[in-house]
């Protein structure tokens, strides 16, 4: 789940000052982790020790929440509020990377990333996000090629992966829907020739950077078989002991 990690800290300079070129700095000391990442490491966390998942969602948000929550998810975690809120957004989606790394049948994959995303994301498409990102992910990893990826999420989950970044990128505006963001962040996977060139893709559409980074950092990571070492150290170095501790006990238990 690294890959998902770097893609938020690069893309967390370009939420707020958006580019549309692939010609930018991947690093700065502005680039930190956001909300992507400690809900993305909550999960790992979940099922890493076999924790439900809105418990585990909840501590973490409560140790950084000042990390760029929506307020619907901000309201819920901060209330201790028990159900979940009929959310749409890309939330679901952002956190879900572990499920497609954890788990060995696509079946599994769909059925985790349904448990994941719905104790707060209960809307369909805010369901319907987290398991296309699973499974791309649980895909890649299994070595299908971009062509059966694409397939099967068509046909699955009904998003058009049929237009092109430079179709896409000039009026793309902010849209944190599921519905509005995970098509997008996964064409910048199936246009990417490398981990690099993913996320370059993912932020520069503009939008909501940071999370559409993160859902294509997740995949890519998994179909390029890791993300550049040079990457890794630096994301791995914006993040907290207790976060690199999850993510290496992670690593080691799911051979990743």
């Amino acid at each position: 789940m690294i890959g998902a990690i770097a893609g938020d800290i690069i893309g967390s300079v370009y939420e707020v000052f958006n580019t549309k070129k692939k010609d930018f700095k991947l690093f700065s000391f502005r680039s930190g982790f956001t909300d992507d990442t400690v809900l993305t490491i909550a999960v790992a966390d979940a099922i890493l020790n076999s924790k439900d998942y809105s418990s585990s969602i909840k501590k973490w948000a409560w140790r950084h929440p000042l990390a760029g929550y929506g307020g619907k998810f901000s309201l819920w975690f901060l209330l201790n509020k028990t159900g979940p809120y009929n959310s749409w957004g890309n939330g679901s989606a952002m956190r879900v990377s572990p499920v497609g790394f954890a788990f060995d049948n696509l079946e599994k994959v769909l059925e985790e990333a349904k448990k994941s995303a719905e104790v707060t994301h209960n809307h369909p498409e805010g369901i319907k996000g987290a398991q296309a990102v699973a499974s791309a992910i649980f895909l890649s990893r299994t070595g299908k090629s971009k062509a059966e990826i694409k397939k099967y999420i068509e046909e699955e989950f009904k998003y058009n992966l049929d237009r092109t970044l430079l179709e896409i990128r000039p009026g793309y505006k902010f849209d944190v829907s599921c519905q509005g963001s995970v098509p997008e962040a996964i064409i910048s996977f199936l246009e990417s020739s490398d981990y690099e060139d993913a996320i370059r893709n993912a932020v520069s559409l503009g939008g909501d950077s940071d999370t559409i980074a993160c859902i294509t950092g997740g995949i890519a990571q998994a179909f390029y078989k890791g993300a550049p070492p040079a990457i890794i150290e630096k994301a791995r170095a914006k993040l907290t002991k207790k976060m690199i501790k999850i993510l290496d006990e992670f690593n080691k238990k799911y051979k990743l």
